[in-house]
C-alpha cells in the first residue's frame, strides 16, 4: 500500500470510528476550525489503531534501517498522544512514555519516567495542527538530556506554511480550514464554537 492509499485508508478508519467531526471548533492550539479529529474514537479500537499506524511504523523502520534515523523511545503528550505512542512503540519494539500537564498547566515528565542523557526520542501525537504540544514536550525532554529526533501522528492537519522542526511521519495528511481566533470566518457568522479538546486555557 502506497502513501496515498494508506492516507485514504486512515481517513476511512477515522470515518468508520466517528472520529471526523464537522462544525465550529476551538482547537487545543487556540485556533478555530470547521472540522475536528477526535482520534480517541479511532484509538479505542486496537485493531484500527494498529492498522492506521502501521505505515508510520514501517516508514520509521525503513529510515532506521537506512541509517537516516535512530530512535530509543517514543513519548506521547497527554492525553491524545498516549495511545499513539504506545501503539507505535509496540510496533517498533521500543519503550513508551508520556508527558502530562501539572496543576499549573505546564508540561512535565512524572510517574517515575526517566530520560537518559543522549536518548533519541520520537514524539507521537494524535493530531498535529501547530506543533505546540510537541514543542512543549520537547522542551521538557531536552532539558532532561534527551534528543528529539522525529515527530509522528495520526493526522497532520497543519495549515499551509506551518512547519515543525523534525522529520514528520503522519498516518494521513488533510487540508482543512483553520483560523486565528480573531480572524475566524465562523465567528464572523456568529456560529458558536465548541471546545472538544482536553487542554484547559482561557478563551477570552
Amino acid at each position: 500500500m502506497n502513501n496515498s492509499e494508506h492516507t485514504n485508508r486512515t481517513l476511512e478508519l477515522l470515518r468508520q470510528s466517528g472520529a471526523m467531526l464537522e462544525g465550529h471548533f476551538l482547537l487545543s492550539s487556540g485556533r478555530h476550525s470547521d472540522r475536528y479529529f477526535q482520534c480517541a474514537r479511532l484509538l479505542q479500537y486496537p485493531d484500527r489503531a494498529a492498522e492506521a499506524l502501521s505505515a508510520v511504523a514501517a516508514a520509521i523502520k525503513a529510515d532506521v534501517a537506512a541509517g537516516r534515523l535512530a530512535v530509543d523511545m517514543v513519548v506521547g503528550p497527554a492525553m491524545g498522544g498516549i495511545i499513539v505512542a504506545y501503539e507505535l512503540a509496540r510496533q517498533l519494539g521500543l519503550p513508551a512514555l508520556f508527558t502530562e500537564r501539572d496543576d499549573t498547566g505546564a508540561m512535565t515528565l512524572r510517574r517515575g519516567f526517566e530520560i537518559a542523557a543522549g536518548q533519541r526520542i520520537l514524539i507521537a501525537e494524535d493530531v498535529v495542527t501547530t506543533g505546540k504540544s510537541s514543542e512543549e514536550s520537547a522542551a521538557v525532554l531536552e532539558a532532561l538530556g534527551g534528543k528529539v529526533v522525529a515527530l509522528a501522528c495520526v493526522v497532520d492537519r497543519r495549515a499551509q506554511g506551518v512547519q515543525v522542526r523534525w522529520p514528520l511521519y503522519p498516518a494521513c495528511t488533510v487540508s482543512v480550514a483553520n483560523w486565528d481566533a480573531g480572524d475566524c470566518d465562523l465567528c464572523k457568522q456568529n456560529i458558536p464554537y465548541v471546545k472538544p479538546g482536553s487542554r484547559k486555557f482561557a478563551t477570552n
